[in-house]
C-alpha cells in the first residue's frame, strides 16, 4: 500500500512539473492590452507601434525603459517624474503586451530591446542615452550592455541578480533550476561594461526581496546603490537621472 501511495503522489507531482514547465510563462508575464491615454504618445518605427515616448525637440540626453512584467507600455508614464524635461523618453513595449504582436519570453524581449537600442542609437548620434529597467526589465536592460554601442548608463530599479533565484525563493517545492526558461543573469551580463551603474532597491519590496538586489551589487561592487522607502510597486524616490551625472 506505501508503494502505491509513493507511485501516485510521484505521477501526480510529474503531471504538475509538466504543467509548470508548458506554462510557466503565464506564471511570469502579465500583460494587458487596455486603450490608455496618458502623457506618453505613440512610438512607431517603420509604421510599426513598439511603445510610447515623450518626444523632444534636440533632446540633451535619451533614455529607453525597459518596463516591469505587469500591464504595458502606456502605464510608464510616472517615468517622467525621474528624467530630466530636456530629456526625451521611449518606453518599449513588449511582443504579446499592448497592441503588440507576438509572445513573451527572454529571446522576444531581448531582441526587442537590442533592435529599438540600436534604432535609437542610429537616430540620435552623439547624444548621451542610458537605459532604465524596472524589474523583470531589468533582465533585457543589461542584455544591452553587451551590444555594440552600449548604454552611457544603465538604471535598474528593483532589481535582480539572477531571475533563476528568485524563481527559486518562491517555488521552493519546485525543480526551477531545470524548468525555467528565461534565466536572465544580470550579474553576468554587467562583468565587462564600463559604464555607469545604479541600483535602486526597495527595501520593502515584496515582489523581489531587497537581498537579491544586494547580491546584484556584490558583483558588480562599482555601482551606486540606492535604498528607497516602499514595496516593489509603491517606491519612493525624489530624484531626477541624468546620463551624465
Amino acid at each position: 500500500m506505501a508503494w502505491r501511495i509513493l507511485i501516485v503522489v510521484l505521477v501526480l507531482y510529474g503531471v504538475l512539473l509538466v504543467g509548470v514547465a508548458m506554462g510557466q510563462r503565464s506564471l511570469l508575464y502579465y500583460p494587458t492590452h487596455y486603450d490608455i491615454e496618458g502623457p506618453l504618445g505613440p512610438w512607431r518605427v517603420g509604421g510599426e507601434a513598439i511603445g510610447f515616448a515623450r518626444e523632444v525637440a534636440a533632446p540633451r540626453e535619451v533614455w529607453l525603459m525597459l518596463h516591469g512584467n505587469g500591464g504595458q507600455a502606456a502605464q510608464r508614464g510616472y517615468v517622467l517624474e525621474h528624467v530630466a524635461e530636456e530629456a526625451a523618453v521611449f518606453v518599449l513595449e513588449y511582443p504579446g503586451y499592448g497592441d503588440r504582436a507576438g509572445k513573451p519570453s527572454r529571446e522576444s524581449i531581448n531582441a526587442a530591446a537590442q533592435a529599438a537600442w540600436l534604432t535609437l542609437r542610429k537616430r540620435f548620434p552623439g547624444v548621451p542615452m542610458g537605459v532604465i529597467g524596472e524589474s523583470i526589465g531589468t533582465g533585457p536592460a543589461c542584455e544591452l550592455a553587451g551590444v555594440a554601442e552600449p548604454p552611457d548608463k544603465i538604471v535598474l530599479w528593483t532589481p535582480y541578480d539572477r531571475l533563476v533565484d528568485v524563481a527559486k525563493e518562491r517555488f521552493r517545492w519546485l525543480p526551477v533550476g531545470l524548468l525555467l526558461r528565461d534565466k536572465w543573469d544580470n550579474g553576468a551580463a554587467l562583468q565587462a561594461y564600463g559604464g555607469a551603474v545604479e541600483i535602486y532597491a526597495a527595501k520593502q519590496d515584496e515582489v523581489i526581496p531587497i537581498q537579491h538586489a544586494r547580491r546584484l551589487h556584490e558583483r558588480v561592487p562599482a555601482a551606486r546603490w540606492i535604498e528607497m522607502e516602499g514595496g516593489h510597486n509603491s517606491w519612493r524616490w525624489e530624484g531626477v537621472l541624468r546620463v551624465d551625472d
